[in-house]
């Protein structure tokens, strides 16, 4: 095995240089405190890999993305959020008869029981809907008690993957339907994965919801995009919380919690925020343009750029289409999607951003579908939760079957050394 020295002092210390099926390089430190006394310090954990995978592979300066060695391009173009959920979790494409019997499995389970509705009765209509998923996603463990065992055998586990897969599109309907003062609407399995969401979002008892072939196209690939996205932010949360032997319901509400924030899942939400305050500004693109070149002013363009690519985004080139396929489909002419593509436009052709590759990104495309197809703004982080439950899902298996030991960062302390403590009394 390739090793790397490390000085300190007079004494010299190899470490193990790890070599990924992609040819990345790390350093295992995993032992070096053991060894040395000494501790890594990474803040924000950025160049920091916490453990070994085999889902997801990114190269943000070629902008790849891959599932499982599929490129994003082919699984977006051809394939299901259902099958991809499944390469994810089990490791490879299914069959027809693995697929079927996998869809079906999820159909049995589609419904969430009665007794939930009272704890939607319990939110007050001003509850923000992430708060409500995690909430409620956390209490599913009190439904099914097997989840608590930490040594459950792997169909129990198994079965509880399954059934957040089937119940998370409906509770994620009846967030919607709550916050609208409307009747729930039940399942109907007849219908595909992303068409029987669909129906349990916009449909009503006195009419059955059809979906435009375009938005179950749309979000079906919008799922897939946002399947996985490697060691992100709430990724590692649903790991880290998972690594305790917490149960896979808390670990996966832990992610949506992780998700919550607008550094990461709440993005695409700033986005259209950011769209709604230039159109009540009146309008003027080049103005708001200049405020973000300008290093003196405080305004950002959200949706441009990537914290992980440095080139394009490629679930951004694949979503795009898909938005205008929509807006087609629907002849929607909206006045903040009209600036959202004058804005794409401009950035687009201007030097800045092109020197600093600020490209638009996944985040910027998928809340201008959210917003055409009738999601609230407010519900744009609970889709991106959607999407990403397969990964979770996926995350959390890998972490439990490779028995990683429990989560525990070092730190360096910088607060005050040993001191007396004094009585109050005599503090004065």
């Amino acid at each position: 095995m390739e090793k790397a020295l490390l000085h300190l002092g007079d004494t010299t210390y190899e470490l193990d240089i790890i070599t990924g099926s992609e040819g990345e390089k790390a350093l295992d430190i995993s032992k070096l405190r053991d060894k040395t006394g000494y501790i890594t310090l990474d803040i924000g954990y950025k160049n920091t890999g916490s453990t070994v995978s085999r889902i997801t592979f990114i190269d943000g300066e070629q902008g790849i993305l891959r599932y499982r060695g599929y490129p994003i391009e082919q699984l977006a173009e051809f394939s299901t959020y259902l099958e991809v959920a499944y390469l994810l979790i089990y490791g490879e494409l299914p069959t027809r008869s693995q697929l079927e019997n996998f869809e079906g499995r999820i159909k049995e389970r589609t419904l969430i029981h009665e007794d939930i509705k009272k704890f939607f009765d319990g939110f007050p209509s001003s509850a923000h809907p992430m708060g409500i998923l995690a909430s409620v996603l956390c209490s599913l463990s009190s439904f099914y008690p097997e989840s608590l065992d930490p040594y459950a055998p792997d169909e129990v586990i198994d079965r509880n993957i399954i059934r957040l897969l089937a119940k998370v599109p409906t509770l994620i309907a009846w967030i919607y339907k709550k916050r609208n003062g409307h009747p729930y609407m039940y399942p109907r399995n007849e219908r595909s994965y992303v068409e029987n969401f669909l129906h349990m979002m916009f449909g009503m008892p006195t009419y059955d919801y059809e979906p435009d072939p375009h938005v179950v196209d749309a979000l079906n690939k919008l799922l897939i995009l946002h399947a996985d996205h490697e060691q992100n932010c709430s990724t590692s949360t649903v790991r880290t919380v998972g690594s305790s032997l917490a149960n896979i319901y808390a670990s996966v509400a832990a992610g949506v919690c992780a998700l919550w924030g607008p550094l990461h899942g709440g993005a695409n939400q700033e986005v259209i925020e950011m769209l709604e305050m230039i159109r009540a500004d009146g309008g003027n693109i080049q103005k708001w343009i200049d405020k973000a070149k300008d290093k003196n002013d405080p305004f950002r363009l959200m949706g441009f750029g990537h914290r992980v690519y440095k080139n394009f985004d490629p679930r951004a080139k694949i979503i795009k289409q898909a938005a205008d396929q929509v807006l087609n489909a629907l002849g929607i002419h909206d006045p903040v999607l009209d600036i959202a593509k004058k804005l794409e436009e401009v950035a687009l052709s201007d030097p800045y951003f092109i020197e600093r590759r600020l490209y638009p990104n996944v985040d910027f495309y998928s809340g201008i579908i959210y917003r055409a197809i009738g999601i609230p703004v407010d519900m744009f982080t609970v889709m991106f939760a959607f999407g990403r439950l397969a990964g979770w899902l996926a995350q959390w298996l890998e972490m439990r079957k490779a028995g990683e030991p429990i989560v525990r960062p070092r730190q360096v302390y910088v607060g005050p050394t040993l001191r007396e403590y004094v009585p109050i009394a005599k503090r004065g």
